[in-house]
């Protein structure tokens, strides 16, 4: 054993400065990447949009990855000409058996080059309704407003429609409104218009709509639109409903339900009946009187 000393102390001394220069770009490398790659997520994102700081700071780690890895790999004294090759190789083949894989990855390109939706939007997909997280090569990344993750693979993002909420600065919210057969539409109208012009949410241009919308089984059916602030939709929508219903019954409008009747055969004759209770049970007979 003390023969083999001195040569694995020679060894270790003829090797110990790319050891050095190998720890020293492990101990350089790897933190300025992450700090560039920070630097730029957040100079991007606030000089153009997060989607694009997140999907440059992702190709400038990606490339500085392979610079640290090819560095370590030149001072090693590894040949990058064969280790190119059968990189290629193996490309050729991983690229043959994950088929999906690359379908995803084009179709990553194509959201990132139309850009339908960013990170930070809210958007719909398959009856989803969620936050973009992020926009990554395979998938993009939501968090559903049941605080639920949900990952969709870009080729399903393509194949599928989807609905950004948060496109345009203001929204429509669009109420159901029924009134009796009775009552006097134009001043229903009036009384509807007034209390969208009252809500200090609602806009006053684009101006509130009512739209007819039928003649219902039990009532005159209505849709009544109201524009509101993109972020003020939710808050609209319900304070709305209140003002509606409250207004209604200030001002004695009916809102009804739907009435049944029922007729044993002449179109003037319902069929009578009769409440039974403990007060008026049934007779003897073992049938209810008839009214």
């Amino acid at each position: 054993m003390e023969n083999y000393l001195p040569i694995i102390f020679d060894t270790l001394q003829a090797h110990l400065p790319v050891v050095l220069k190998v720890l020293l770009i492990l101990a350089v490398g790897f933190p300025v990447l992450f700090f560039v790659r920070k630097w730029i997520r957040v100079f991007i994102s606030e000089h153009y949009t997060p989607h694009y700081g997140l999907l440059v700071s992702k190709i400038v780690y990606y490339i500085g990855v392979a610079i640290v890895v090819i560095s370590m790999l030149h001072e090693l004294g590894f040949s990058l000409g064969p280790l190119l090759g059968a990189a290629g190789i193996i490309g050729v083949a991983i690229g043959f058996a994950s088929q999906t894989s690359v379908s995803n990855i084009i179709s990553g390109f194509f959201l990132i080059a139309e850009k339908p939706f960013e990170v930070n939007d809210i958007i719909s997909i398959n009856g989803n309704v969620g936050v973009v997280l992020s926009i990554d090569t395979l998938s993009v990344k939501l968090r559903l407003f049941d605080n639920r993750y949900l990952r969709v693979p870009n080729e399903m993002m393509l194949k599928n429609e989807v609905i950004n909420v948060t496109r345009f600065p203001i929204r429509r919210v669009e109420f159901k409104v029924s009134v009796a057969y009775k009552e006097d539409l134009a001043r229903v109208r009036d009384i509807l218009i007034d209390v969208a012009n009252k809500n200090p949410i609602a806009l006053q241009e684009p101006a509130p709509l009512l739209i007819f919308d039928g003649f219902g089984s039990s009532s005159i059916d209505f849709q009544f639109n109201v524009w509101a602030v993109r972020a003020e939709f939710l808050q609209l929508r319900n304070s709305l409903y209140f003002d509606i219903k409250k207004r209604f019954d200030d001002e004695g409008i009916e809102i009804p339900f739907p009435h049944l009747s029922l007729y044993k055969g002449a179109a003037t004759e319902p069929i009578p009946f009769r409440m039974v209770s403990e007060d008026n049970p049934i007779p003897e007979t073992g049938k209810p009187e008839r009214e």
